[in-house]
């Protein structure tokens, strides 16, 4: 696993802009993802090729 707990951290504290993350470590991502308190605060947009680019929003979505 590429450390995603630290990287979540980081896009939650402001330090990068978006997580990118390759589509065959998705599942592995989303693991650490769903057991967050913050989880709905993360916002995953699928690109062309499998990819997906996780944005942190200050409102939860619904």
């Amino acid at each position: 696993m590429n450390d995603y707990i630290q990287k979540l951290d980081d896009l939650k504290n402001g330090n990068i802009q978006e997580l990118k993350v390759d589509k065959h470590d998705f599942y592995q991502l989303r693991e650490e993802l769903i057991k967050r308190e913050d989880f709905k605060h993360f916002q995953g947009i699928a690109k062309q090729g499998g990819d997906i680019i996780y944005v942190y929003l200050k409102e939860p979505r619904s």
